[in-house]
């Protein structure tokens, strides 16, 4: 007769292996694009639907493909660029939930802002100077070359340098670029302290809705994990509602997440968060990386995407 002591111990044990969350980690840059994994974090909505999540913060948005496949993350918030660019350089992501979209009627929340004294007021006045941008190839960069040639002036007659954003002011007031694409929160940042004036919020002239980031994940890891990504996309589906529900809460959980004054979160423009990706969007980028000889042809949307 089987020991009703071990056979308690076992089922307790079992349903302890059961009730362990799923660790996962998540790569994210330090900008309020991200706040909808904030909020997640903040308010326990990851671990009530049983992933324990460490974020991970990616100094350069252009290192998330290969931090995906060389395992150091499993899901990183990517600028379409940079995710169709390790696509078509061989890396095999996929997006698996959508992040965070240009909404046009925001519009001071992101542009390109110039030095005090550069004399920077038209796209033609940006030939022959310094920009700098937070990831060279990125959702910022892609735009402001579109921006560029559509305004008449030739891009390659500026010198594209990359810089943090959280080092906006301090790169701004010491002269070492002439101007900078910012978003938010360091946007604020940068107007609020006179670092810079604002020169174009570019992002207007943009389609409405358009993608900024895409949660990735790498192909064989996704295809292996769906229950996992159901339960992430779940979680950013009640952090968005909570940003829509409670704006000045969401502001509180950036000013922490951030570390950023308060008075400046209070400023910003909080972002505008979708949670699916269209093949359409996907066409967008794919089609503006192609005339910026960035890629080489236009991949099947469709088989980018592993969403529900």
């Amino acid at each position: 007769m089987p020991c009703v002591c071990a056979l308690v111990v076992g089922s307790w044990s079992s349903r302890l292996r059961a009730e362990v969350p799923t660790p996962l980690s998540i790569g994210y840059t330090n900008t309020s694009s991200f706040t909808g994994l904030f909020i997640a974090r903040d308010r326990g909505l990851f671990a009530k639907r049983g992933l324990n999540v460490n974020l991970v913060l990616v100094a350069l948005n252009s290192t998330m493909p290969s931090a995906l496949i060389g395992g150091s993350i499993q899901i990183g918030g990517t600028t379409p660029p940079v995710f169709l660019r390790a696509q078509a350089g061989g890396l095999d992501v996929v997006v698996v939930a959508g992040g965070a979209v240009n909404d046009v009627r925001n519009k001071t929340g992101a542009g390109v802002v110039a030095r005090i004294g550069s004399g920077i007021n038209t796209a033609k006045d940006f030939e022959g100077k310094r920009v700098g941008v937070p990831g060279l190839g990125a959702y910022m960069d892609v735009l402001f070359h579109r921006w560029l040639k559509e305004h008449g002036a030739d891009d390659k007659k500026v010198r594209f340098v990359e810089v943090p954003l959280a080092q906006s002011v301090d790169i701004l007031r010491s002269g070492n670029v002439d101007a900078m694409l910012v978003g938010e929160p360091f946007f604020s940042r940068v107007i609020g302290t006179h670092a810079g004036y604002l020169v174009a919020p570019y992002f207007t002239e943009m389609p409405d809705g358009l993608f900024a980031i895409y949660f990735t994940a790498a192909r064989p890891w996704a295809a292996a994990h769906r229950k996992e990504l159901a339960a992430f996309r779940d979680a950013l589906s009640d952090a968005n509602a909570v940003l829509v529900e409670q704006p000045e809460a969401a502001r509180e959980i950036v000013a922490r997440a951030t570390h950023l004054p308060a008075d400046v979160v209070t400023n910003m423009v909080l972002p505008t968060l979708t949670l699916n990706v269209s093949p359409g969007d996907v066409n967008y980028w794919a089609e503006t990386l192609l005339a910026q000889g960035m890629i080489r042809s236009i991949p099947d949307p469709s088989s980018l995407l592993m969403q529900p």
